[in-house]
């Protein structure tokens, strides 16, 4: 098992921490010294997390707070309320999402589901806190892809599948977004010489409630179809899949820009992933970081 190098003294903001590869990599860095804030959109449901994680690592420094990333004012909410505490923040880990809902919902700001959670929210909440990780040592910012994001592209002309929602097509598109987003900011860090880290991260087939929640997403009865615990492809458990997450957001020698993934793709340790042929327009990244400042209104911060 991957061992999370010393985090005392570091503060860490992890999203859909209540789950999934969200609640393992919380505990490994809470149990690697690090306070970690848990953003979750039911804090009841993180506070049932929290208590769980205590159990297993009672020194674990963790507070819940709420944040809904399909929600832009809950995200300015969130965002707010940190930065009128002022403390620094070493680390955001951009991890939660939702996977393939078999039709197509909307964001309370009117975006398709997937391309609003997985993508704009996370946007929004990494410019929002950018002044409080530029202001702490060795800050940086982890996404969460997917290899989903080497089968996507970004639909310029109809980013909100308005036209033709497809459950697969939209989530490829989302996770391709994060996947630029973390590498533009990482363009970004380098060219202003903040210091930032961006890195990204995808999780293979890890076994999580992420198969199961977003494709029963509307449906009065479940598809067991869908059951996260069965799968003909090679698959693996949360603690082997939150490791690459956990690489790009802790470790030493993870490097600006880079993507981490398991070795076999689906399963495995962590290796340096390529980036998939659709990450590497020349422009892309640029001109779909310049789409979402106007969609969700936030900007990088002006250096004083």
């Amino acid at each position: 098992m991957y061992q999370v190098p010393d985090q005392t003294g570091r503060r860490v903001v992890i999203t859909g921490a209540n789950s999934g590869t969200g609640k393992e990599t919380t505990k490994r860095l809470a149990d690697a010294g690090a306070h970690v804030i848990m953003a979750v959109r039911t804090p009841e449901k993180g506070e049932a997390a929290r208590q769980e994680i205590l159990r297993e690592v009672p020194h674990a420094k963790l507070e819940v707070r709420r944040i809904d990333l399909a929600d832009l004012a809950s995200v300015r909410s969130f965002a707010r309320e940190l930065l009128d505490e002022g403390a620094p923040l070493n680390v955001l880990v951009n991890n939660a999402g939702v996977m393939m809902p078999p039709r197509r919902a909307t964001t309370k700001d009117g975006f398709e589901l997937q391309f609003g959670s997985n993508f704009l929210g996370p946007f929004a909440l990494t410019n929002l806190l950018l002044p409080l990780l530029l202001d702490s040592d060795a800050p940086r910012v982890a996404t969460m892809s997917s290899g989903m994001a080497n089968f996507g592209r970004i639909r310029v002309k109809d980013l909100q599948f308005a036209e033709n929602y497809r459950a697969s097509a939209a989530y490829a598109q989302s996770k391709l977004a994060n996947l630029l987003m973390a590498t533009h900011l990482a363009k970004i860090s380098v060219e202003r010489n903040w210091g930032l880290l961006s890195t990204a991260a995808h999780p293979g087939y890890t076994r999580t409630n992420l198969q199961t929640s977003g494709p029963n997403l509307g449906r009065e009865k479940p598809r067991t179809a869908f059951r996260g615990d069965f799968t003909l492809l090679p698959s693996q458990g949360v603690r082997q899949g939150a490791e690459p997450l956990l690489f790009a957001a802790a470790d030493p020698a993870a490097e600006q820009g880079a993507y981490y993934g398991p070795r076999r793709w689906l399963v495995g340790p962590t290796v340096k992933s390529a980036l998939p042929r659709t990450a590497k327009g020349v422009d892309l990244g640029a001109s779909l970081w310049s789409i979402a400042e106007d969609l969700t209104k936030s900007t990088i911060p002006t250096p004083a």
